[in-house]
């Protein structure tokens, strides 16, 4: 199935929305009541072109172009069934100062790399814009690039059985995740077993040639982060420079996942309470926000924590689900004091009212783009329910207080199943003869925890250099200006930061956060991964 040529969707960068939007949606219901090694990479078929078109971006004004580029659906089989995609340029505004091109990614998986060219001018430095072509693309099956799309009622089902209590219900999601994959396949077709980042290494290659470049730089942030790796990897003679913000680690499984997670989530929490408690204009200020929450949570077990503007049930889940999700962006943490000030501890669960509707299930084929990505590229699958129950008891032991962190657990419980052959499984990396790579990373980043990148550096070895942001969140470029003009200064003149650099926190509030307003006002950048793209919050453990 091919794509069409794209063109300009107001709507589209709706769905780069912080994990907060969706926190704010969930919000609203309760007040309305209502292992094996990596294959060999094929060579690079002769260059196609790609006929640009001009088009228009829904940021601002700009000479913005977009075209398509056809590529192998399995780059074993060059010659077999293909999928076009979709890509969107933005030249570089000093053309006689032109480096080249600079490729971007904002991560997901299933976030659309047009999107973020046609407001890279906006929300990347003005030098970037100057020196390099802004291109970015639709990875296979995500946006314009042959969406992908699967059976409503099957992801309906899965939906319902994605926290599994027992081994009957665990064996129940296990049907349910295969039905969804198969479902998929039957209304996408071949596409749906090629979803996997070493082909959307293998396609960025074939970006490269079309461009006409010999050697390309790359900004990829989160599971972007990923696509850069294993394009390192694969084409290593390829890279001119490379920033991978927030990175993925491919080396995990299921548990090192989980706890790696859960750990920053509890580390985070703990700043945004230093800092609720210090912080005059905190809504929390004067109280001790570990003591309240552990209240809060107890209550909410029992059935018995409300949300006082709408007296419905707060549970224990979304609980959890609103604690990680605004972690991820500390300028948010005044909402997220403010959603806390709002719950209430009841005497007794509060009588249901009856009101709610249900909703009818979903009969045609939806946008599905997350899991069939992330579950070839990780075999996350687990023996047993009692596995998944021995996990939470060992991360309740780790952290106390926020007990897991809900993107974790839906990384496993999503993909248990899924499918019997995991076409890109987990692998230390393997990079050799790269110019420096730079990887940056928050020291505590829900999504993507300072330890992924620390390994992913010590994997990578000699070409590999780890800067370091000291403050909380997720995607770093925007977090200071010590972190932009080290990007900046890297991708330029190829000069890395010194080893061991670290970026002092700005903290929300202070006057260093004022002064810098570096965060792009588009919202570009998503800051994914993010609890499951079609799960509800409070459908987390």
């Amino acid at each position: 199935m091919s794509a069409p040529t794209p063109t300009p969707r107001a709507t589209s960068g709706r769905r780069l929305a912080a994990v907060a939007v969706a926190a704010s949606a969930l919000l609203g219901q309760l007040l309305t009541g209502t292992a094996t090694a990596a294959t060999p990479a094929p060579t690079t078929s002769p260059a196609a072109s790609i006929a640009w078109q001009p088009c228009e971006s829904p940021y601002g004004e700009g000479e913005f172009e977009c075209g398509t580029l056809t590529v192998p659906v399995n780059w074993q089989r060059p010659d077999g069934t293909t999928v076009d995609l979709a890509l969107a340029r933005h030249r570089a505004t000093d053309p006689g100062r032109r480096i080249g091109s600079l490729l971007l990614n904002p991560g997901g998986p299933g976030q659309p790399g047009v999107d973020l060219a046609l407001g890279a001018p906006f929300s990347f430095s003005p030098e970037l814009a100057a020196r390099f072509d802004f291109v970015g693309f639709d990875p296979r099956g995500i946006g314009g690039s042959a969406e992908m799309h699967c059976d409503g009622e099957k992801a309906d089902a899965r939906q319902d059985a994605l926290n599994p209590t027992d081994e009957a219900s665990f064996q129940t999601l296990r049907q349910a995740n295969r039905a969804l994959a198969d479902s998929c396949r039957e209304v996408s077709g071949p596409l749906a077993d090629h979803m996997d980042t070493g082909s959307v290494a293998r396609d960025m290659d074939a970006i490269r040639a079309a461009l006409g470049e010999r050697r390309i730089s790359y900004w990829g942030g989160s599971y972007g982060t990923l696509i850069g790796q294993q394009y390192a990897e694969l084409f290593p003679h390829r890279v001119r420079a490379m920033v991978l913000d927030s990175n993925m680690d491919h080396s995990l499984g299921a548990w090192d996942i989980l706890k790696t997670r859960t750990e920053t989530l509890e580390a985070s929490f703990g700043l945004f309470a230093d800092w609720c408690e210090r912080t005059p204009s905190c809504l929390l200020y004067g109280k001790d926000v570990r003591a309240l929450f552990r209240t809060y949570y107890a209550a909410a077990e029992e059935g018995r924590l409300v949300y006082t503007l709408s007296n419905r049930p707060f549970p224990a889940s979304t609980l959890r689900g609103i604690a990680y999700s605004y972690m991820y962006e500390p300028d948010n943490w005044s909402t997220f004091a403010l959603i806390l000030s709002y719950l209430s501890v009841v005497p007794e669960p509060p009588t249901a009212t009856g009101t709610t509707t249900a909703t009818a299930a979903a009969a045609d084929p939806v946008a599905f783009t997350y899991d069939p990505v992330l579950c070839q590229d990780f075999d996350l699958d687990v023996p047993s329910y009692a596995t998944m129950d021995r996990f939470q008891t060992e991360l309740a032991r780790i952290a106390p207080l926020t007990r897991v962190a809900s993107l974790g657990w839906s990384y496993m419980t999503s993909c248990q199943n899924w499918t019997d052959r995991v076409a890109n499984p987990q692998h230390p990396l393997r990079v050799n003869g790269t110019p420096p790579i730079l990887l940056t990373n928050s020291r505590y980043d829900v999504a993507t925890p300072h330890a992924w990148a620390a390994n992913a550096t010590r994997q990578i070895g000699r070409e590999a250099r780890l800067l370091t942001y000291d403050g909380v969140g997720h995607i770093t470029y925007w977090r200071s200006p010590c972190m932009r003009d080290a990007v900046d200064t890297y991708l330029t003149t190829l000069t890395p930061p010194a080893k061991n650099t670290h970026c002092p926190a700005i903290w929300p509030g202070t006057s260093e956060a004022a002064a810098s307003q570096l965060a792009p006002a588009t919202a570009l950048v998503d800051p994914m991964p993010k609890p499951h793209m079609n799960t509800p919050l409070s459908e987390a453990p």
